[in-house]
């Protein structure tokens, strides 16, 4: 029985949960919100959709109390217009710090021992609250980081090449905001290095596409949904499956000190191993400075 809990039912926790009754990804839904109107009424839309549903799934809305026996939760509370309107993730700052405590310490006296996949905005610094606070192990906890913004160089470096997205490797790294990047020496297309490819100029414009994407699909839906919902469910897959994934994640890196958009191995316990890039220099120096601006806006809230 695969167990999951969305927390938070935005544009973004809908989706992912409606992705996850579609898909046949949970045999079992639990849906949270603050608002318990919005709440019921997701958890009606779906049970509405049982009798044409491939897949039948168990719905609960509403009960923390549920928690206590589920595999995995999504997180996904926020306030995204404050993202799209500033052009800057760290805007949901002051309330996702606030928002991740409270439902951290929910998580933890509902008695939940599985794993936690965040969404939520400033992804790493909500994640590495989330951890503190429900007191799990760092791997049982962890995000989707960079995940996202390497979908994006993905689908931008593919299009350039007409090429299919998924024949594109490598990595976005560091914080899944303004400060985050395309570790070029990372990315392979059908297996030929893109410094092969590509001079300074073009890999330039491509980072600059891949990030502006984001949000010209805010500004002009008022928020993004598919793209991370995605991802957060292609994470419980690889959980449910113990599939030993590797991608980047919102993952704690020991080396720079906090949870960082970084290559690790997702399986049944969460993160499992977080592999040792060997990174250029000018490449390592920037994932250092965003590592920095992460634990500088943590210890804001010491």
């Amino acid at each position: 029985m695969r167990k999951v809990a969305v927390i938070g039912l935005g544009h973004v926790g809908a989706t992912v949960a409606f992705t996850l009754f579609t898909h046949g990804v949970a045999d079992e839904l639990v849906l949270l919100d603050k608002n318990e109107d919005k709440c019921r009424a997701e958890w009606g839309d779906l049970r509405d959709t049982l009798a044409r549903n491939d897949f039948y799934v168990k719905v609960n809305w509403g009960d923390w109390s549920e928690l206590a026996d589920t595999d995995v939760i999504i997180t996904a509370f926020g306030d995204v217009a404050a993202t799209i309107k500033t052009g800057d993730r760290f805007a949901e700052f002051p309330i996702n710090t606030k928002n991740a405590v409270e439902v951290g310490k929910k998580i933890k006296d509902s008695g939940f021992k599985g794993v936690i996949i965040n969404i939520s905005n400033p992804c790493d610094v909500v994640t590495s609250i989330l951890q503190k606070e429900t007191g799990l192990p760092k791997n049982q906890v962890f995000g989707t980081g960079t995940f996202l913004d390497t979908s994006r160089m993905q689908r931008v470096v593919g299009e350039k090449l007409g090429q299919d997205p998924s024949n594109v490797s490598g990595f976005n790294l560091g914080e899944h905001g303004s400060s985050q990047f395309t570790a070029w020496s990372t990315v392979r297309i059908n297996n030929r290095p893109a410094t092969d490819l590509f001079n300074e100029e073009e890999k330039t414009e491509m980072d600059r596409l891949s990030k502006d994407n984001a949000f010209m699909v805010g500004k002009g839906k008022g928020y993004t949904c598919y793209a991370v919902a995605t991802c957060a469910v292609r994470l419980a897959r690889a959980v449910f499956a113990d599939a030993k994934f590797y991608g980047p994640t919102s993952c704690y890196v020991e080396s720079v000190g906090t949870y960082i958009g970084y290559p690790s191995i997702v399986g049944k316990h969460g993160v499992e191993e977080v592999p040792v890039l060997d990174l250029p220099a000018d490449e390592q120096a920037k994932l250092e400075a965003s590592a920095n601006k992460l634990k500088e806006n943590l210890a804001k809230l010491d």
